[in-house]
C-alpha cells in the first residue's frame, strides 16, 4: 500500500449504485482506521501529518462519501443515510471489522455507526464534534470565517486568533495542499447545502442521549478548548453520558485542534487503539 497520502492513488468501490473515491495507506494487516471527513471536506482535506503517522502501523482508509468529491450520487441531507452510505462503502470492500475516526460531521456519522451492527465497529475516535441535540453554530461560523478574507477559510475556521495557533493552522493548510496530481473537485453548494441541512437536524434533534448510550465501544474524545463551530460543552455532554468515553481537550485551539496538534493527537490516538 501507499505510504503517504499526498502520493496514494485514487481507488474506486462500487456500493449501493454509488462509486466511491478512497485511498488507502499503510500495511495490509490490522484493523482498519477509517475516516469520516467534515463539513464539505474531501479526502485531501485531511492533514498528511496525522494520517501518514497513523498509517506506519495499521492499514488507514479515507473516502469521499456520496456526492462529495470524486465520489458519485447526490449528497444526503440526513446523518443517517450518511451513515447508511458510510456503512455501504466499508461492506463494499470486505472489511470484516474497523475503528472509526469521525471528524465534525464524520463523529455525527460515527456515532451512528457504532450504536447499530450494519458494520462491527470495534473503537472510535470522536474530533471535534457534537451528540444528537448539541450546541451548534455552524453558518454563523463559517460566515465570519469568510468574512475575514484569510488566505485560508480554514485558518479562522479551524484554529484560534493567537499566533501560535495562526502559525500551527498555516503549517497545516501547507500541508494539506502538498498533494499536486488528482486532487479531489469541489462541488460547492451542491454538498454544502446537504450536509449543512444534515448538521442543523442532528443537532435540532434531541434524543435524551439515546444515541450516546447505545455506544458501547471504547471511545476517544478529542476537542479544542475554544472550538466556536461545536463548542466544547458538547464533547463534555459525550464524555458524560457514554459508557466508555475517554476526553481530552487540547490548549488554545478551536474547531481543527487535532490538525494544530498533530503529532499529540497521533501519540493519543494510537495509544488508545493498542488499549
Amino acid at each position: 500500500m501507499s505510504k503517504s497520502l499526498e502520493l496514494a492513488p485514487t481507488l474506486y468501490v462500487e456500493a449501493a449504485g454509488i462509486r466511491f473515491a478512497y485511498r488507502r495507506l499503510g500495511p495490509d494487516s490490522g484493523v482498519p482506521l477509517v475516516l469520516l471527513q467534515h463539513f464539505t471536506g474531501t479526502m485531501d482535506a485531511w492533514d498528511p501529518a496525522v494520517v501518514n503517522a497513523l498509517a506506519q502501523d495499521r492499514p488507514v482508509i479515507a473516502f469521499d462519501n456520496t456526492g462529495v468529491g470524486s465520489s458519485s450520487g447526490e449528497t444526503p441531507d440526513t446523518v443517517e443515510q450518511q451513515a447508511a452510505d458510510a456503512e455501504a462503502f466499508i461492506v463494499a470492500l470486505g472489511l470484516k471489522e474497523v475503528d472509526l475516526l469521525g471528524f465534525s460531521l464524520g463523529g455525527f456519522l460515527a456515532q451512528v455507526m457504532a450504536g447499530r451492527n450494519a458494520v462491527k465497529v470495534r473503537r472510535i475516535i470522536l474530533a471535534g464534534t457534537a451528540p444528537r441535540g448539541g450546541e451548534e453554530h455552524l453558518l454563523q461560523v463559517v460566515d465570519e470565517a469568510f468574512a475575514r478574507n484569510a488566505r485560508d477559510v480554514r485558518l479562522p475556521l479551524f484554529f484560534t486568533p493567537s499566533d501560535a495557533s495562526q502559525a500551527a493552522g498555516a503549517a497545516f493548510v501547507d500541508r494539506a495542499m502538498l498533494r499536486q496530481a488528482d486532487r479531489d473537485p469541489d462541488r460547492g453548494e451542491a454538498v454544502s447545502t446537504p450536509q449543512a441541512q444534515a448538521i442543523i437536524r442532528w443537532c435540532a434533534e434531541a434524543d435524551g442521549h439515546a444515541t450516546l448510550r447505545a455506544i458501547r465501544q471504547p471511545t476517544l474524545i478529542v476537542h479544542g478548548s475554544d472550538d466556536t463551530m461545536f463548542p466544547s460543552i458538547n464533547a463534555y455532554e459525550m464524555f458524560k453520558n457514554m459508557s466508555s468515553g475517554t476526553l481530552i481537550l487540547y490548549p488554545d485551539s478551536a474547531h481543527g485542534a487535532l490538525f494544530q496538534y498533530p503529532e499529540t493527537f497521533v501519540s493519543h490516538v494510537k495509544t488508545f487503539l493498542d488499549a
